[in-house]
């Protein structure tokens, strides 16, 4: 009798936290669907009155003549994003293969406390970091070197603050990748006379290759989302960037300038949102191609 009310206790306890588990799952699944769902709600207004493809990738951005034009901020987030990325992928990679190849383990130990610093920073103190050392370094120097007078505030000053920014992102990730790849792996490359670059090139990096797409997947997608370091040193001019040295007006930065103060126009408010969910949907579209990518690579290996 005993041994039976214990059994029904246990099980009991089971179902509960299978129960609540379940739950959170559901809300985890849930949350991205309630954004995507408010998003194109409130976009449908502004979408009910214009079309589509016309707003995307029209140039004209005059909310008081309600002309809600995007192509400019998808481009400069495109500039941004990818100049970042293009900066912090070697410095990432090569910094993870050093830290765990070559140095010495408390080099490894040493270092990991300063990367989660440099993670933890608000990203308005990038942003003045960026306007007092990068912004004149681009203006005084980096500009006249290749023949441009320049105030500065461009894509290149946003895509160097971005990527300092997601370096300890990405830098982590890749890390912890290196540090998981079975040592029996190394050692039978070596003992076959590989050379240790050769082993890291040819075995190690193809060993994690998805994982290595993944991070800068991700890395990508965190690139997308910053706003405010970016929105100080980027220029919030509203055209379309044809270069570096071109100040840009990336997505989430007309989102913060705009949001708020224009809640009283209704189609204002209606393309703030519709700029969110081309945000949203970007960001998607670059996390499914970096899981496609995954697959792929499994596949043939």
């Amino acid at each position: 009798m005993r041994l039976r009310n214990f059994n029904i206790g246990r099980h009991l306890r089971d179902r509960l936290h299978y129960s609540w588990m379940l739950l959170v799952l559901a809300i985890t699944m849930i949350v991205p669907v309630a954004l995507l769902s408010g998003l194109i709600y409130k976009s449908s207004f502004l979408l009910s009155e214009q079309s589509f493809f016309q707003i995307l990738f029209s140039n004209q951005w005059k909310p008081l003549s309600g002309k809600f034009g995007f192509y400019p901020f998808i481009i400069s987030s495109l500039w941004v994003s990818v100049v970042s990325l293009l900066i912090a992928v070697p410095i990432c990679l090569l910094t993870a293969i050093h830290l765990t190849q070559y140095a010495k383990r408390w080099v490894l130990n040493l270092m990991h406390p300063v990367i989660d610093l440099l993670a933890g920073i608000p990203s308005v103190i990038f942003g003045m970091w960026g306007i007092l050392v990068i912004v004149p370094v681009i203006s005084n120097y980096i500009g006249p070197l290749f023949g441009k007078n320049i105030s500065g505030y461009s894509i290149l000053a946003g895509a160097i603050v971005l990527s300092i920014m997601i370096i300890p992102f990405i830098l982590n990730i890749l890390i912890e990748l290196f540090r998981h790849i079975p040592t029996e792996l190394k050692e039978t490359s070596l003992s076959l006379g590989a050379t240790q670059w050769q082993t890291v090139k040819f075995v190690l990096v193809k060993k994690i290759f998805p994982g290595i797409v993944s991070a800068f997947g991700l890395g990508m997608s965190r690139a997308f989302g910053e706003t405010i370091a970016v929105l100080m040193v980027v220029g919030n001019v509203v055209h379309v960037p044809k270069g570096i040295f071109q100040p840009g007006y990336p997505l989430p930065a007309l989102i913060a300038n705009n949001y708020g103060e224009m809640l009283s126009i209704p189609l204002y408010d209606s393309a703030l949102m519709l700029a969110a969910l081309i945000l949203f949907v970007i960001v998607l579209f670059f996390n499914f191609l970096s899981r496609l990518i995954i697959v792929k690579s499994n596949i043939h290996n």
